[in-house]
């Protein structure tokens, strides 16, 4: 299952769809599919690619205009220290 269907699993504020590109021609023109997977996000935004998944939440976030408290997901801030270790 890919991380945008569980996300949508995890939260009611959340939807998503996988379309087969090539099953569904008139979708793939709409949304200018030209490569897969295609992620679009409120039908605006969209990015093209697998990406790790902190990068995937935070392009999703960052296109459905959420903004992040408690640092940038990229950097690991919000994490905390990566090794386990106690701050």
């Amino acid at each position: 299952m890919s991380l945008a269907n569980r996300m949508a699993l995890a939260s009611p504020h959340l939807k998503a769809a996988t379309i087969e590109a090539n099953e569904f021609p008139e979708m793939s023109r709409q949304y200018s599919v030209q490569g897969v997977p295609r992620t679009v996000v409120n039908r605006q935004g969209a990015f093209v690619g697998l990406l790790p998944e902190r990068q995937f939440v935070a392009s999703v976030l960052e296109l459905a205009g959420v903004e992040l408290d408690g640092g940038d997901p990229e950097d690991g801030a919000a994490d905390g220290p990566e090794d386990g270790a106690q701050a």
